[in-house]
Order: C-alpha cells, then sequence, then structure tokens
C-alpha cells in the first residue's frame, strides 16, 4: 500500500488485500504484509482472520505485544475462536510467557484436537519450561545459603511497620555471597565488569552527590543502573538457572541414559523448527516440507523417540488434509486411513477421532454419503465436546437425507439440537432445526416441518443472518403452501 493510497483511504476490496496481505507473508515480507492486512483492517475491523494473519506477522518481526493485542482482538466476539487461541499462545510463547502460553495451547487443543499446531505448542512450552525451572523430579530444594539478610533488626522492624523490606541501595549490597556473586559473573559475562565498575562510583560520595545535565541525581542513575542489571541476571537465570547446568552435568555421567536424551531432544527441536512451519497456507508447500519431514521422522526408531508413532500420524493427516485442498481425494483418504492405523496401534482416542473425522470428510466431499456415516459413527462414542457432537450429529443427518433416509436424517438432526440447546450454541441450533424440518418434509410430517422451520428462523434474526433468513423464509412458504394443498 503506497503513502498516497493510505492517506485517501482503501482503493480496493477487503479480499484483494487480504489476498495480498498473505502473499506478503508467504515470501517473507512481513512488514509489506502488515501493511496490507491493516488497510485490510480498516475495510473490516472486527475480521478476526485478518487480525490473526497479521499477529502471525508481528511474530516473525519481533514485536509480540502488537501480536498479542491482535490476537486477543480477535477472540473479542468468539472466545472459542481456535485460530485466535493459537495465536494468543504463540504471542505469549514469543514474549517468554510460557506458562500461559501452554493454557491457551491446551484450550485450542481442547476445542480442536485434530489440529496438530496445539499439540506441538503444547510440546514446545513445556520443554521451555522444564528449560527454565528444571523437572520436579530432579531438582532437590535445599535450605542453605546466605539468609543472614532477614535476620537483621532493622529489616524486622520495617516489616513490622508494614514495609516492604531493606531499600534499594541495601538490597544490592545484602545480597551479595560469594555463591551469587558467581552465578552473576557467569549469567553477566562481558557486562559482570561493568556492574563492578558501577558500584564503585556509587562509593564515591562525592561523585553521587552531582547531577546530569538533565537534573537527574547521579545517585539514582547508578542504582537504576544496577538494578537493570540485576533484573537481567535474575531473567537470565529463569531462562537457564545455574542449578540447571548443574542438573545436566550430573546427569551427563549417566552415559547411556544421556545418549537417549540427546537423541530425542535433538528430534524435538528438528521438529518443533520444521513441524511449527507446515501451515503455510499454500497446500503445494505444506505438501513438500510434510513429505520431507515424514522422511526423516520414519528413519528414527521407537526407542530414540517414543512418540514416533503420533508424530507419523500427525504428518499423516497434514499431508491428507493439503491432498484435500489440492483436490486429491484418493491419496488423501491413503494418508486418513494410515493416520488411523497408528491411532489405532498406539490405542490413542484424539488422534483416532480426528482420522475418523477427515475420513469421512472426504467421503462426503466425493459423494459416498454411506462411507462418510460409516466413518462418522464411528467416531461418536469417542467424542466428548457438546460442540463437536452438534456438529457430528449434524453431518450425519446430512448425509442420511442424501441417502433418502429421512428417519434417520430426523433422529440425527435431534440429537444435534439436543446436543447445541444443552451448550447453547444458536449457529448450531439453527442448522439442526432446518435438517430435522427438511426430513420431516421429506416425511411429509408439514406439522412438524414448519415448526422447526420457524424456530430455525427465530435463530437466524438473532445471529443476524441475512442470507439464512431468506432461504429458511423462502423453504417455510413453500412448506407452507403444501400443508394448505
Amino acid at each position: 500500500m503506497s503513502e498516497k493510497e493510505g492517506e485517501q483511504g482503501p482503493k480496493s476490496t477487503f479480499s484483494t488485500y487480504m489476498a495480498e496481505g498473505d502473499q506478503l507473508y508467504h515470501k517473507g515480507d512481513y512488514l509489506k504484509a502488515i501493511d496490507s492486512y491493516t488497510t485490510a483492517l480498516i475495510l473490516k475491523p472486527d475480521d478476526k482472520n485478518c487480525l490473526v494473519a497479521r499477529s502471525r506477522c508481528y511474530v516473525k518481526i519481533g514485536d509480540p505485544e502488537n501480536a498479542l493485542r491482535d490476537a486477543e482482538a480477535s477472540l473479542k466476539e468468539d472466545k472459542e475462536f481456535f485460530k485466535g487461541l493459537y495465536q494468543k499462545a504463540e504471542a505469549l510463547y514469543t514474549m517468554g510467557d510460557f506458562e500461559f502460553s501452554l493454557v491457551f495451547y491446551h484450550r485450542g487443543h481442547k476445542l480442536r484436537p485434530e489440529l496438530q499446531g496445539f499439540r506441538l505448542g503444547i510440546q514446545k512450552a513445556q520443554e521451555a519450561i522444564n528449560n527454565s525451572v528444571g523437572s520436579p523430579s530432579s531438582v532437590k530444594l535445599e535450605n542453605k545459603g546466605d539468609l543472614s539478610v532477614w535476620k537483621s533488626d532493622e529489616i524486622k522492624k520495617s516489616l513490622a511497620k508494614g514495609q516492604k523490606g531493606p531499600s534499594k541501595e541495601r538490597r544490592l549490597h545484602a545480597q551479595k555471597t560469594p555463591k551469587t556473586e558467581r552465578t552473576a559473573k557467569q549469567l553477566l559475562g562481558e557486562l559482570y565488569s561493568d556492574r563492578e565498575y558501577l558500584e564503585k562510583l556509587l562509593k564515591d560520595e562525592d561523585l553521587v552527590k552531582g547531577r546530569t545535565s538533565g537534573g537527574e541525581r547521579l545517585h539514582d542513575l547508578i542504582l537504576s543502573c544496577i538494578s537493570y542489571l540485576d533484573t537481567r541476571t535474575e531473567f537470565w537465570q529463569q531462562q537457564k538457572p545455574i542449578y540447571a547446568h548443574q542438573r545436566d552435568r550430573k546427569l551427563s555421567q549417566q552415559q547411556r541414559k544421556h545418549s537417549r536424551q540427546n537423541t530425542m531432544s535433538d528430534a524435538t527441536h528438528y521438529l518443533l523448527t520444521n513441524l511449527d512451519q507446515l501451515d503455510t497456507g499454500c497446500p503445494q508447500e505444506t505438501l513438500k516440507r510434510a513429505n520431507e519431514v515424514l522422511k526423516v521422522v520414519q528413519g528414527w526408531t521407537e526407542e530414540a523417540f517414543p512418540n514416533k508413532r503420533e508424530v507419523l500420524g500427525n504428518l499423516h493427516s497434514c499431508i491428507g488434509n493439503a491432498l484435500i485442498d489440492l483436490g486429491d481425494m484418493d491419496k488423501a483418504l491413503t494418508h486418513h486411513y494410515k493416520d488411523l492405523e497408528l491411532a489405532t496401534q498406539s490405542n490413542q482416542i484424539d488422534p483416532k477421532s480426528r482420522a475418523l473425522d477427515n475420513i469421512g470428510r472426504v467421503y462426503a466431499r466425493i459423494g459416498n454419503f454411506q462411507k462418510a456415516v460409516d466413518a462418522w459413527e464411528e467416531k461418536v462414542p469417542l467424542v466428548q465436546d457438546g460442540l463437536e457432537r452438534a456438529w457430528l450429529f449434524h453431518e450425519i443427518g446430512r448425509c442420511y437425507l442424501e441417502l433418502k433416509q429421512h428417519g434417520k436424517a430426523q433422529q440425527y438432526g435431534s440429537k444435534s439440537l439436543t446436543a447445541a440447546n444443552e451448550i447453547g450454541d444458536e449457529k448450531w441450533q439453527l442448522n439442526a432445526n432446518v435438517l430435522i424440518a427438511q426430513a420431516e418434509l421429506e416425511r411429509g410430517n408439514l406439522e412438524y416441518c414448519i415448526s422447526h422451520f420457524e424456530s430455525a428462523l427465530d435463530k437466524a434474526a438473532v445471529l443476524q443472518d441475512d442470507p439464512a433468513k431468506k432461504a429458511i423464509q423462502k423453504a417455510l412458504c413453500e412448506a407452507k403452501e403444501r400443508a394448505t394443498k
């Protein structure tokens, strides 16, 4: 978008700017992509997909704060928008807030367990947390160390008065012990000499009484610099604590175990680096990358990487979905059935549910409704989430409607409506009522047909879905005409 265009306002359509942004993103030109998405948002300020796309760009350029802001904006109207949840988790992860990112990866995974992005996010967030604080089983806390600072009468008195403790200057000196100094030296590296120099300046009584040209006291300026370095020390210690280094050295003595852990760590790093890049938005590129990773993972042993089958299943699922987008349904089925086979071998519920879901989708797309029903009915006992049940029952009912089995279509429509009512989802209440009405129309039960079309029309009005309202009104008029004959 040119500067002149920005001043005069957008001259093209929302979809054009979105497509332009997507193209620039895939080329790696993230700043220009942000400009395009920003222009698109002028036309549709609350478009959640565009907000997520711009958030993704902000992550790429190292601006997690704006990334988080866009991700949260995409969730404003729909707290369960899975793309927004994923992007919020990614932004938090980039900010180093691993615990909260893990919360949102888990939340997204619960809503959409078939998406590998959430599964990988959980894995990398857990690994980052372990790198920060170590595994609880491998860290032994001891009550030794320099606690003398908390024994002083002055601090006891200040705490008794409701104060927070020693002043910043006293705290800087009181906490210095040989052990903490060694820690600071290891973490600060070359900056440690700067900290020592600042402490020497602090002891120069004549110097610290002076002021800068801006009027700031040198004493306060030096203290703030030392405080900043101490904050950095604490931050780096959280990223890789000293005791974590000590723990790693102890573990390295167990040669065989250590070798196996290193192999798995390398494999995990490879996966996190490559699988995170699979969701390119371009099915050809996704297919190419996924096949490359698949060949590598197939060469690993299950002893070195216990999660091999789960990862292979994710890859086959990813390849299958890319092939669906490319229209190659036969090959897509091959990969989704491979995903199902691996999930069955591992006795894993979520991957099996995902595979059956995708197999049903492919069969429905190619018009083989009976096989779609077979796959989806096998999936039914595996589904616990109310929203997924509402969707699944509706899709099975639609297939039965296509198969002219109107009684079963009505039964699954009722099941979908019950599930939608339980979670209070008006969109699926609308869809389920339409399905029941269509089934009852074919069965000749015009009274029930009209009743459900009217319920669906009420929901369309609440949702302000004008296209749905027009379609339902037309069907309702036709049903009433048949009833009067």
